[in-house]
């Protein structure tokens, strides 16, 4: 909240009245997966307040496959004109480009306008598997190597590579189970035919408190203030582990500086108000709201991180 506030006096004096008349018409939020998974519910519960700034509709549409890459890909061709922008993840901008050839360039063909938030995933077992804390998990998994499974929301997916970094760290031989998105995955390991799962917190939070699942451990260097009961797995005897998830929001290359930062001026007034920053704060979400380009510098950064991860893992891209 502190950087968002910080930032909002110099972002939003930066528009100058009349700038750009933009937009007249109803913006188009593109998210790459689908309803109830935490990206959805991100872009609703944001796209909702950013409406009230621009004082347009904001329509949020599912473009659904790929990991979200599809999504991705249409944003990237979409007119620049504002009229079309999209919520991406780290999955869409950095891992989905390290192992797929896509027909995107995500540095080339976005024009960053915010880092909206980054947060966690909780790591979630079948209420059979008798574990309850992430040393009992390795230890069953070492006793039964290849046998116990994870499920995650697609190859090459964050809750993928959170699994992935997990297998690595602890050297573990566990089994990938992938779905097209968490919320397909859940059922199955509700049921048991899925041992555990990393999901962003939003998605399985209520049936862990339903008691439906089991949680273990939060996958950020700090506990989560949406389950600060739960240990990070960093301190469950793996010093630095840490896999989150960040959204944010990007328009088409070459979209006009003016909208570009309109844009962002209003993400920062939207981010700013109390409503939207509790429920994103509730959801185990942190704000984040920073310029263009520190976006841009983040995904820059993200891309040798997440390529070792992937390297290390032993995942083989296209």
């Amino acid at each position: 909240m502190k950087h968002v506030c910080a930032l909002a006096a110099l972002l939003i004096a930066g528009v100058a009245a009349g700038e750009t008349d933009y937009p007249d018409r109803p913006v188009h939020l593109i998210v790459g997966f689908p309803p109830g998974s935490q990206p959805d519910i991100v872009a609703r519960l944001f796209g909702r307040q950013l409406a009230e700034e621009l004082q347009r509709p904001v329509v949020v549409e599912n473009v659904t496959g790929a990991a979200g890459n599809i999504a991705a890909e249409r944003i990237a061709k979409a007119p620049p004109d504002g009229y079309t922008v999209g919520l991406l993840s780290q999955t869409q901008m950095v891992i989905g480009p390290i192992l797929h050839k896509l027909s995107f360039d995500p540095i080339k063909d976005f024009a960053a306008v915010s880092q909206l938030t980054v947060s966690p995933n909780l790591l979630v077992v079948n209420n059979d598997v008798p574990a309850s804390n992430v040393a009992g998990l390795v230890a069953l998994a070492k006793a039964q190597p290849g046998v116990l499974t994870f499920a995650s929301s697609g190859s090459g997916s964050g809750t993928h590579m959170a699994a992935e970094v997990f297998k690595s760290i602890t050297a573990l031989d566990i089994r990938h189970i992938p779905y097209k998105g968490v919320v397909a995955a859940i059922p199955d390991v509700v049921r048991g035919r899925v041992t555990m799962m990393f999901s962003p917190i939003p998605v399985v939070l209520p049936l862990v408190r339903e008691g439906k699942l089991r949680a273990v451990a939060v996958t950020s260097l700090q506990r989560s203030s949406a389950v600060p009961q739960l240990p990070t797995i960093a301190e469950s005897g793996y010093p630095g582990f840490e896999a989150t998830n960040w959204y944010g929001l990007v328009a088409p290359a070459g979209t006009p500086a003016a909208i570009v930062r309109k844009l962002y001026a209003q993400t920062v007034r939207a981010l700013r108000v109390p409503e939207l920053h509790d429920k994103l704060a509730d959801l185990g979400l942190d704000v984040i709201g920073n310029s263009p380009d520190e976006f841009a510098a983040t995904v820059a950064a993200d891309v040798p991180k997440w390529a070792k991860v992937i390297k290390d893992a032993g995942i083989k891209a296209d």
